[in-house]
């Protein structure tokens, strides 16, 4: 089935999608969904960039998901509702954050979208979906009914892993060989605490990182022959010091080959300084065009700025703040960019937090976008993404036998051989213990 980008959260819900022990919903869960949908609806209406709300009916899609909240049977279509008319205004970064369930759902394997195509990159070992047959490098063409793609890939995200997560996904995939299979995989719940509370953390953060489900959440960096780096940088969230040490320690080499790839962004504080430590004089990065002023982002140029050649790798997990920084590199020409199409997933957005309950208290969040970062060509990376000037994109085969072409390529481009084999070996996933 293949649906558009915003049909996929009324499909998924309306159809059930094989929720085989949902639960169910009561009074006191529709009434407190009610005072969600209120309390997000308000703030959106008073904060959102586009006073217009990009000339939708924001009134009349809040009134219809109150009558749809009055007639829901699982909790999972009470927070689809609530959600619903977010979603409506087709911005990545607004959208509904629920209370933390108590138990955590792990599927057991993960996904990606490479050019126009979603694979598996890899099987956590022990898992129901290793024990079915599902594999690195399989093509998957169907996700419960669904056909991921560009267009609905992130909302699929979002649902499985934030609103609705589910006890098996249902699996139509092609392996590398040609063969096709259907594969229905359990996931596994593990219990947790409940109402820890987000933070100021942006969904794609949320959903990303338990996604991955993984331990192997840090930076990291290897010297590289001809005196040159090549580092890992796996997001944004790091303090102005944090990026100074970090550009201290780039500074004692020749070239950079920067990994951008699944980078989910971050603070625009961390990326204006650490931008600002590849150029000597200040660079506009953009314009923030928000509900009442337009100003202009700026990183400061540092006259220690680092001068050697670089390379910049994005994918379709590059987000937010490094797809700022990888187009602000191509505009400028600083750096080439190399892999797939990043995600297209940039606003500029502030957390909101609520509290609902007397006895129990269960937090619950929005994330409302107060700007659009219109870019120094004049256009907004929203939607659209970062072009890379050279795509290398990796094969079913590579990721079935772990080897990173794109390492290679971009290695390349800076005068240095390694194999991919030896690249797809440099930085490992590693799945965490349930």
């Amino acid at each position: 089935m293949r649906l558009g980008r915003w049909g996929i959260l009324a499909g998924i819900v309306c159809l059930g999608c094989v929720a085989l022990a949902a639960q169910q919903v009561s009074k006191q869960n529709r009434d407190d969904g009610m005072t969600m949908l209120s309390n997000i609806a308000k703030d959106v209406k008073k904060h959102y960039y586009d006073p217009r709300l990009h000339g939708l009916d924001f009134d009349a899609r809040i009134a219809q998901s109150q009558e749809k909240i009055k007639n829901a049977k699982t909790l999972g279509e009470v927070y689809a509702y609530i959600a619903s008319p977010l979603d409506a205004l087709n911005d990545s970064h607004t959208y509904f954050i629920p209370p933390l369930r108590t138990v955590k759902t792990n599927y057991g394997w993960r996904m990606q979208l490479i050019g126009d195509k979603c694979y598996v990159l890899d099987v956590k070992p022990g898992s129901d979906a290793e024990a079915k047959g599902l594999k690195a490098g399989d093509e998957i063409l169907t996700l419960n009914g669904y056909q991921p793609t560009r267009e609905v890939f992130e909302k699929m995200l979002y649902v499985y892993y934030t609103l609705r997560p589910v006890p098996v996904m249902n699996l139509e995939v092609r392996a590398p060989d040609g063969k096709s299979k259907q594969i229905a995989a359990l996931s596994k719940q593990v219990q947790q605490k409940q109402n820890i509370q987000v933070g100021s953390w942006d969904w794609w953060q949320v959903v990303h990182r338990t996604a991955a489900e993984s331990a192997n959440e840090t930076s990291a960096y290897y010297d590289m022959p001809g005196g040159g780096m090549l580092l890992k940088l796996r997001d944004f969230e790091m303090t102005e010091r944090d990026a100074e040490v970090l550009l201290g320690k780039i500074g004692k080499y020749k070239w950079l080959l920067l990994d951008l790839r699944g980078n989910p962004g971050g603070s625009v504080t961390a990326l204006t300084r650490f931008l600002g430590g590849f150029f000597e004089n200040d660079v506009k990065i953009g314009d923030l065009v928000g509900r009442e002023e337009k100003k202009p982002l700026v990183a400061k140029g540092h006259k220690d700025a680092f001068r050697g050649k670089m390379v910049v790798l994005v994918d379709s997990q590059s987000a937010s703040a490094a797809e700022i920084f990888a187009r602000v590199m191509q505009i400028e020409k600083r750096a080439t960019v190399v892999g797939d199409r990043s995600s297209g997933l940039v606003m500029e957005a502030r957390s909101y937090d609520y509290r609902i309950g007397m006895d129990q208290m269960f937090f619950y969040y929005a994330m409302i976008t107060d700007a659009d970062i219109i870019m120094g060509d004049g256009k907004s990376l929203e939607g659209t993404g970062v072009q890379p000037d050279e795509v290398v994109l990796p094969t079913a085969e590579d990721l079935a036998t772990g080897r990173d072409p794109v390492i290679t390529r971009a290695a390349a481009r800076l005068g240095v051989l390694i194999a991919p084999e030896k690249a797809g070996k440099l930085f490992p996933y590693r799945w965490t213990k349930d």
